[in-house]
């Protein structure tokens, strides 16, 4: 029987020639998430990006999904998929935009620039104060995966000392000068000036950086957050943030998101927020990598070879070594 394929990415002719030199004989199907029928995933045995989760109701039929996205949350979720269907995400796809997305609203908040592009709605010439710099500090990254390494390698590079936080394995990259597990997060967070979150969202990462935890953090000290929303204690960051115990916070996740356009993080000077915006296809690279990820996958597949980024479903995390 016929194997069939549904691509809900953006693609141009050349990457339809690459989809398809990697999988002879089988049928390709290109639609977006947006316009793709519930029954053309029933009729599907594999899918390159991200489906509405509900269309597919642990369908036996489907063998494999390739997630567009690092996160997978919502595919292993009881009943979302098959215990037989096969998981694999986009790790190393975003590394390069986010971590660069970072980069700039740290410097934005250092730098002051959003304060000042304030006063330049109000047209006052005036100077905004002291600023910081990235040279000299101490920047604690948790999740030191695709996009936390990447940040890591850009903050080293300009002169800053970078703990790195994991949850299995202490192997220590040398763009880092210390590597710690989750576990030491308590004694880490008074010693640094940057507290850089690109977690996943689980049970195990869910209110990490809590009241308490928040309280422990350095005075000044500047909070981002391109993982996951539930990560923060939202009311405790706005609260921190406002009495000014924080120096700043550069979120593209919140929580609750979208986030309500009455909610008291608009308002908060020091806070600068994107609508998660940071990955996606907004760096035209990205896409390019994660169809690289997905042609390299298909190819494996159809040779019976093992899968790049493969998930465990029990913990949402990617298996074994790539476990980083």
């Amino acid at each position: 029987m016929e194997t069939k394929i549904t691509v809900l990415v953006p693609t141009e002719e050349r990457h339809r020639q690459l989809l398809e030199s990697c999988a002879p004989g089988c049928s390709f199907r290109y639609r977006m998430p947006d316009t793709v029928t519930q029954e053309e995933i029933d009729d599907t045995d594999i899918l390159i990006g991200n489906p509405p989760p509900e269309f597919l109701h642990g369908s036996p039929r489907l063998r494999w999904l390739q997630c567009n996205s690092a996160g997978t949350e919502p595919f292993i979720q009881p009943g979302v998929l098959h215990a037989n269907t096969l998981l694999t995400n986009a790790t190393g796809a975003y590394g390069l935009a986010i971590s660069e997305h970072m980069l700039g609203m740290l410097l934005e908040i250092f730098k002051r620039l959003h304060t000042y592009r304030d006063a330049q709605h109000l047209h006052q010439w005036q100077s905004q104060g002291q600023v910081r710099s990235i040279e000299g500090s101490t920047i604690l990254v948790l999740g030191m995966g695709d996009i936390g390494g990447e940040f890591a390698r850009k903050v080293k590079a300009l002169g800053a000392t970078v703990i790195g936080v994991r949850r299995t394995d202490t192997r220590k990259p040398d763009y880092v000068d210390e590597l710690h597990l989750t576990a030491d997060l308590d004694a880490l967070l008074p010693l640094a000036d940057v507290v850089a979150v690109t977690l996943p969202g689980n049970r195990e990462t869910a209110n990490l950086l809590d009241r308490r935890r928040i309280q422990m953090m350095k005075p000044g000290a500047v909070v981002l957050n391109v993982g996951r929303g539930i990560i923060i204690d939202t009311e405790a960051l706005c609260d921190a943030l406002e009495s000014g115990q924080l120096g700043g916070a550069g979120l593209d996740v919140t929580d609750p998101e979208p986030l309500p356009p009455e909610h008291r993080l608009w308002d908060i000077p020091n806070a600068v927020i994107t609508p998660h915006i940071s990955g996606f296809y907004h760096l035209p690279e990205t896409l390019e990598r994660i169809l690289r990820i997905s042609a390299d996958n298909l190819k494996a597949y159809m040779e019976g070879r093992p899968l790049r980024n493969q998930i465990d479903f029990s913990t949402g995390y990617r298996k074994l070594v790539e476990n980083l």
